[in-house]
């Protein structure tokens, strides 16, 4: 796209390095040295302290093999729970305790998880086997009970594979009891990008990316050579090249042993990200369930204040959000308040969310969230009265305006963590490329088979710096379970940061949430490759 008010745009990333160290560990038991594990004493006592209201919801959740109507005639086969994408909404109060059955009713003996994104709860409920739980066996079930602390917008996916990519996903809602913001209803929007069923699935997706793109650098595909020098994921510049974007699903290299382009997407360029978008090229962008030909429809009146609740739930796409003809009032990101900010539009990586208030005008009106550098687009339409129908491929001017990202929001002085002096800096540089497809972190990518293995330590009670040193020359978006940080000292409270290529984002967080907690980048493919760490209270 054209036309970014380069004025507007505040990239995060422009921290101090700092100088952590990891160190080895023993057995995770409770003595000597070992790292605090997730059935702990400390788990117990760490949840006694959590305000409770003493009110119960029960939900079960049936992760099946379903056909799912997306809209305009698209019907894919894919996995979800209780046969519809997204799931049904979870809703509680603050305090409240959510019991929730997992049944998993998954073909081939797949096994699967629940993670409750963004949710400080107790660490075994946490659902990332085998580090804090073993995988939920097909025919069998799994119940998750913990309380849910503070009030958001959150939301709960699997954690086993790259099933992030299929239906497995649906929004989680806390409310506040005391809630402080004034308005007349609410939307849920819930963001995703989609391949499952429609060209193939996400198993295949990785298989491909795992390929690497090394054996491609000596190609001629359309845009500048680079030295692969330039870089250390032996590519130099390819991410930024034009190789056909735009190129069938189906295009793919020589027989001679060049790999297949069904899945790569190749050419897909933001500054707003930094340079690379994405790896994968996906047919459809959702909202709400729904493409673009076949929108969800919010029906409300004019003058009336609604509040969005925008959840990315993609695996490989962060998306620019814009309500045609409206200014947003941000209110909060990643469940936690900020001191309100209008703008045009905002920057939602995997995993995050926001909050905004909006005032509808007079009419039908497209809430837009563009495919940032893929050139594809989510729509659902506002309708307040009559008009025409916006067109799928509606870009609407609020999309070249002010456009928020993280680093301009200030924490709400509610919530903004107390002065106190870091006790431990660990730097967490972000490595790996696209050349061998070997994400990791500190260079040692995050092996499934023993956890343990280098973690990131913490005691309980201290204030820590985590320095997300970006390395390579993609985005990413790190995602800290069981806490919140603060971006910054005055930033915002979150628990799911953009990194952007070469730069370094510092964090600070309170240590107050023993147990084994997953440190990872929220790009599924990523993820699974193996950028992930393990942030261990020790004992």
């Amino acid at each position: 796209m054209n036309g970014i008010n380069r004025r507007s745009i505040l990239l995060a990333g422009a921290g101090i390095v700092g100088a952590g160290t990891l160190t080895a560990c023993s057995n995770g038991s409770d003595n000597g040295d070992a790292l605090v594990s997730p059935t702990a004493s400390a788990v117990t006592a760490a949840d006694m302290k959590r305000k409770a209201t003493g009110r119960r919801k029960q939900v079960t959740l049936t992760a099946a093999p379903a056909m799912i109507d997306l809209g305009a005639g698209v019907m894919p086969k894919t996995w979800a729970f209780d046969g519809r994408t997204p799931g049904k909404e979870v809703r509680l109060s603050a305090g409240d305790t959510l019991v929730a059955e997992l049944s998993n009713q998954l073909p081939n003996r797949t096994t699967t998880s629940i993670h409750w994104h963004g949710i400080a709860l107790r660490n075994d409920m946490d659902g990332v086997p085998p580090a804090v739980q073993t995988a939920v066996r097909a025919g069998s079930t799994f119940t998750y009970s913990f309380i849910a602390p503070d009030p958001g917008t959150y939301f709960f996916h699997p954690h086993v594979g790259v099933q992030l990519d299929r239906g497995l996903y649906a929004p989680l809602i806390v409310e506040d009891p005391k809630e402080p913001l004034s308005y007349d209803d609410e939307w849920v929007v819930l963001l995703d990008d989609w391949l499952d069923g429609a060209t193939g699935t996400p198993d295949e997706v990785f298989a491909e990316l795992k390929q690497g793109m090394g054996s491609m650098s000596g190609m001629n595909m359309g845009g500048s050579s680079a030295s692969p020098s330039n870089s250390d994921d032996g590519m130099g510049s390819m991410g930024g090249m034009d190789m056909g974007g735009s190129a069938s699903p189906s295009a793919s290299t020589s027989a001679s042993g060049g790999m297949s382009k069904k899945f790569m997407l190749m050419g897909a360029t933001s500054p707003l990200l930094g340079g690379d978008a994405g790896d994968v090229r996906y047919p459809h962008h959702l909202i709400n369930g729904r493409v673009a030909t076949d929108p969800d429809v919010y029906t409300g009146k004019p003058g009336k204040k609604v509040r969005l609740r925008i959840i990315n739930a993609g695996s490989d796409t962060a998306y620019r959000v814009a309500l045609g003809g409206h200014k947003l009032t941000v209110t909060h990101t990643d469940g936690f308040p900020v001191q309100h900010q209008e703008v045009d539009a905002l920057l939602v990586g995997m995993g995050e969310r926001y909050d905004v208030l909006v005032t509808l005008d007079d009419g039908v009106f497209p809430l837009v969230a563009l495919a940032e550098g893929k050139n594809a687009n989510g729509l659902a339409l506002v309708r307040t009265g009559s008009g025409s129908t916006p067109k799928p491929a509606v870009r609407p001017k609020e999309l070249d305006g002010m456009i928020m990202t993280a680093s301009q929001l200030r924490a709400d002085d509610d919530v903004r963590l107390k002065s106190a002096t870091t006790d431990v800096t660990h730097q967490v540089k972000l490595t790996g490329g696209m050349g061998r497809y070997n994400w990791a972190i500190n260079g040692k990518p995050f092996d499934m088979k023993d956890p343990e293995a280098n973690p990131i330590l913490v005691q309980e009670g201290q204030r820590v710096r985590l320095d997300f040193v970006n390395t390579t020359t993609m985005w990413h978006p790190m995602h800290l379970h069981g806490h919140t940080y603060q971006l910054g000292t005055s930033g915002p409270r979150k628990d799911t940061a953009i990194v952007l290529p070469k730069k370094t984002v510092s964090v600070y967080f309170d240590a107050d949430n023993p147990g084994q907690w997953m440190l990872h980048c929220h790009n599924a493919y990523h993820g699974e490759a193996g950028m992930m760490a393990n942030v261990a209270y020790q004992a």
